[in-house]
């Protein structure tokens, strides 16, 4: 029967396809065997199952993602033929307890992952999330459940979730995924951010109920540009979503006359459209796109799913890579941004009341200056294999900036004094994603060589509104107009003092907002690769000039709402 959920429409697009839905698992309940031999039996052949399946996923992943990130299933392989650990599960089923399998598995494995968790050290308390998930293997192959594996997953598939990993992500392959729901999650949630980079249209936060009596083989229409779904669409409105995937690729090959094509206003401003990307592996859609260079490689990717830090050469070989991949285009590489919502437990970062406003990228970099400091050197050691940019995060004022670059000069003689080679003139910038450095962006311009813009965050913090939280998404808006003075500021400060001034959050991809930014005199927008094109198209339709002269007549404006109805009366599209 038809219905339609309302969520946050988060990667353009229209998905029509079948839902695979992944269930969060049900712990099993206190039961008891009837038949103990055959418990132990039925153990043993679930145990060397999972190993099986474990040896599988290690030997493919050392292959696609490499030797690190594999040894996560190292681990659990180690795990799983930990023989106190099994001896202490088969116990529960041959003793006074008589567990059923499953149950000893669970009860087991919640027991020696809460000893873990109780300790202060970081490593072990990541080894509770690594038992539980080995023992998650064991019940449902002990339960004859087959896991999902969405890297296999058929084409025409909508994936839903109540919300993706990093992990979970890795494994989707855009031309058999034709669609992305989550019960969480907002426009600025890493698997939205993941879903535009892959061009997958998405629909994210549509709450639990809803995503409780989604049920998987069903036919869906995900629809990323108004947020809906429509479950089980009568066979009219199949043929019409037909017709709109149709209209929307002819339109996507239509941009493709744009490739080769200089980023230019209508009155002849040149601006740089980039993209913003998360591996070495996006590479291939920022080319595709013709996008003019990277505006942010988010470097923590590589430091997640995994046991332990890239170290000095792998990071290396990821930062040259790019860099060689784009030639000459312009590569800015922001350090890592670990923190908020992205945890990496092996570094052992204390857990916090409010993450978003605590102990996070730069701060946690330079009260670790190790680590820091490995990444500066193989950033500053890819820099000779094309236009490398340097980036810091969640810098708030001119006394942090100076200590990272203290690090920095302190590290370029370091590599001096080794004779290895290095780009010592590589430029360094910062994002200004804190009200404090927007509003004392005059005194940190004339410290740095260039300003990014990171909304994501500059929206939150100036608005007070937690961005993953949908509950109060319609507060969450880059229109407001004290998010947008704060900008103007930026960009203003920044060609002041001479620099140039991009933007890398997700407000750079927003078609509506660009004829406002292009009037504030923004250089660089960076964004998915599957919105270059449309974004050069959209400058092509605007007179910055223009623009620039309606600026404080917008800004004027009272309220959010005001600001957009009247940008798209300026500026339809």
């Amino acid at each position: 029967m038809r219905k339609l959920v309302n969520g946050l429409g988060v990667s353009e697009g229209l998905g029509l396809g079948q839902l695979l839905v992944m269930r969060p698992e049900v712990a099993p309940v206190n039961a008891q065997t009837e038949n103990a031999e055959q418990a132990l039996l039925a153990l043993e052949k679930a145990l060397g199952q999972a190993l099986k399946e474990l040896e599988v996923i290690y030997t493919e992943k050392v292959k696609t993602l490499g030797e690190d990130k594999a040894q996560i299933f190292q681990a659990h392989m180690m795990i799983l033929q930990d023989p106190e650990w099994t001896k202490d599960i088969k116990e529960k089923i041959s003793g006074d307890t008589k567990y059923t399998p499953e149950y000893a598995v669970h009860v087991s494995a919640e027991a020696t992952a809460n000893m873990f968790e109780a300790m202060d050290n970081a490593y072990f308390k990541e080894r509770a999330h690594d038992i539980r998930d080995v023992a998650r293997r064991i019940i449902r192959i002990l339960r004859g459940e087959t896991a999902v594996d969405l890297s296999a997953a058929r084409p025409g598939t909508i994936v839903a979730a109540q919300d993706l990993t990093p992990s979970d992500t890795a494994q989707l392959k855009p031309e058999n995924i034709v669609g992305i729901i989550t019960a969480v999650g907002g426009k600025t949630s890493h698997s939205a951010i993941i879903a535009r980079t892959l061009g997958i249209p998405a629909v994210m936060g549509i709450g639990k109920d809803a995503f409780d009596a989604l049920e998987s083989d069903k036919v869906t229409v995900v629809d990323g540009f108004s947020g809906e779904l429509t479950l089980e669409p009568e066979q009219s409105e199949i043929q019409a979503v037909k017709e709109r995937i149709e209209k929307y690729a002819a339109e996507r090959e239509a941009l493709k006359a744009l490739v080769g094509k200089p980023s230019v206003t209508a009155d002849g401003k040149t601006i740089e459209i980039a993209s913003n990307i998360a591996s070495p592996g996006d590479l291939k859609r920022v080319l595709e796109n013709d996008s003019e260079g990277v505006g942010l490689f988010r470097s923590e990717f590589l430091f997640m799913d995994r046991t332990s830090a890239p170290d000095e050469e792998e990071q290396y070989e990821a930062y040259k890579a790019v860099l060689e991949g784009l030639g000459q285009r312009p590569v800015i590489i922001r350090t890592m941004d670990i923190g908020g919502d992205k945890e990496v437990p092996y570094l052992g970062m204390p857990e916090e009341m409010n993450p978003f406003l605590g102990y996070r990228a730069i701060r946690y970099c330079l009260e670790e200056p190790e680590i820091f400091r490995v990444q500066i050197r193989a950033l500053l050691r890819a820099g000779i294999h094309g236009n490398l940019k340097i980036m810091l995060p969640m810098i708030s004022g001119v006394s942090e900036l100076r200590r990272a670059k203290a690090i920095i000069e302190d590290v370029k003689k370091e590599l001096k004094n080794e004779a290895v080679s290095f780009n010592g003139a590589v430029p360094l910038g910062i994002m200004i994603e804190i009200p404090a450095a927007a509003i004392a962006s005059d005194l940190l311009a004339k410290e740095v060589d260039f300003f990014s813009i990171g909304t994501n965050d500059l929206i939150q913090y100036t608005v007070a509104v937690d961005r993953m939280n949908e509950n109060i998404a319609s507060l969450y808006t880059a229109y407001h107009p004290a998010v947008l003075r704060l900008i103007r500021m930026t960009i203003e400060n920044g060609h002041k003092a001479g620099i140039w001034v991009g933007m890398c959050g997700s407000v750079a991809g927003d078609l509506d907002l660009m004829p406002l930014l292009i009037g504030m005199g923004l250089d660089e927008f960076s964004m998915s690769p599957s919105n270059v094109l449309k974004a050069r198209k959209r400058a092509l339709e605007i007179n910055q000039s223009e623009a620039h002269e309606k600026l404080d007549e917008l800004l004027a404006l009272p309220t959010a709402g005001d600001i957009e109805n009247r940008l798209k009366a300026l500026y339809p599209r």
